[in-house]
């Protein structure tokens, strides 16, 4: 009846950042994790973790993962392509912030 969504289309990519870095940042909570816990544990330098959240970063895509027990093309369906393999180069709009809260109400009209 419907079609298969495909994951390489082009779609709005400040929602869709917004929804991945939302479902991460839950998927850690219920794990009882913080990202100061997994830079920690992966010996990763302090901070990587929150800044693999906004921004690709190999290292801390994997130990985020690793930490969820899962695999990190799941995490991040935007920078990797469906095979799992990691997107090289990375598209630019995956080095944009997504809007703040403050400027997603503004332009609502809020």
């Amino acid at each position: 009846m419907h079609r298969p969504q495909r994951t390489d289309k082009p779609r709005n990519g400040s929602i869709d950042k917004l929804e991945e870095l939302a479902a991460i940042k839950h998927k850690l909570l219920l794990a009882g994790l913080s990202l100061y816990d997994i830079d920690r544990r992966y010996q990763l330098p302090r901070g990587t973790a929150g800044t693999t959240l906004r921004e690709p970063n190999a290292a801390g895509e994997r130990a985020i993962a690793a930490a969820l027990g899962t695999k990190a093309y799941l995490l991040w369906p935007s920078r990797y392509r469906p095979s799992g393999q990691r997107r090289s180069p990375q598209p630019r709009e995956n080095y944009e912030r997504p809007p703040t809260m403050r400027q997603r109400q503004k332009a609502a009209g809020v």
